[in-house]
């Protein structure tokens, strides 16, 4: 079935901000006396706000509540992005810009409600998108399916007659779990293993290769 809707990952896959969060994150565990570890990165990749302030509760051991963990590290973005401006990968608005020229658009991130809307605010892109969903509104965050679920059903469409476009491990996983066409752009900093890159529809090298034809599964 030929695609109706494209729906996109945020962070990694339009902004270069994953480092960002680990910066921040890391940065706040060891401030407040937690224990950071180097697998902590990778195991938050697309866990929603409420499960990675957990974890950093109870696996990193820092002393304050999930909520206040989740509050405290989400204002800490915003500041970098209202002071430093957002990451905006090369070549991510023009293909915004292309798909939505024809195809509906939403955003599935695992970013929350408030920097979602921060994000596109400041670059000018929230024109572009029909619908965005954060995984801190759905059940359960990246590997589930979820937030693309819940994109596409805000979109009005049929799950399976979707395209996704994704830059991680986790992130492929949900798309996959969602029935979608997955189109997987590696992160330079975090790549996906590659039994599940394996899993992709396509992968591309960058968004700049996001093209009409890679969505329709047709040749460039």
């Amino acid at each position: 079935m030929s695609a109706v809707a494209v729906i996109f990952d945020l962070d990694g896959v339009l902004i270069d901000s994953e480092q960002i969060w680990d910066k921040a994150r890391e940065e706040y565990v060891r401030e407040v006396g937690g224990r950071w570890h180097e697998s902590a990165q990778r195991d938050m990749m697309g866990m929603s706000s409420t499960e990675w302030s957990r974890y950093m509760h109870e696996r990193l051991g820092v002393p304050r509540s999930p909520e206040r963990i989740n509050r405290d590290v989400v204002e800490r973005i915003a500041d970098i992005y209202r002071s430093d401006g957002v990451p905006l990968i090369d070549g991510a608005r023009e293909a915004v810009e292309r798909l939505a020229a024809i195809w509906p658009l939403a955003i599935a991130s695992s970013s929350n409600r408030p920097i979602i809307d921060e994000v596109l605010a400041l670059t000018g892109l929230a024109g572009a998108f029909r619908a965005t969903v954060s995984s801190e509104e759905v059940a359960r965050g990246k590997p589930a399916a979820d937030v693309y679920l819940a994109a596409a059903e805000r979109l009005e469409v049929a799950a399976g007659s979707c395209a996704g476009v994704e830059d991680s491990n986790n992130g492929i996983l949900a798309l996959r779990a969602a029935g979608m066409r997955t189109i997987a752009i590696p992160n330079a900093h975090y790549p996906p293993k590659p039994e599940t890159l394996a899993k992709a529809d396509v992968v591309l090298a960058t968004i700049s290769e996001l093209t009409p034809n890679v969505v329709k599964g047709e040749a460039c």
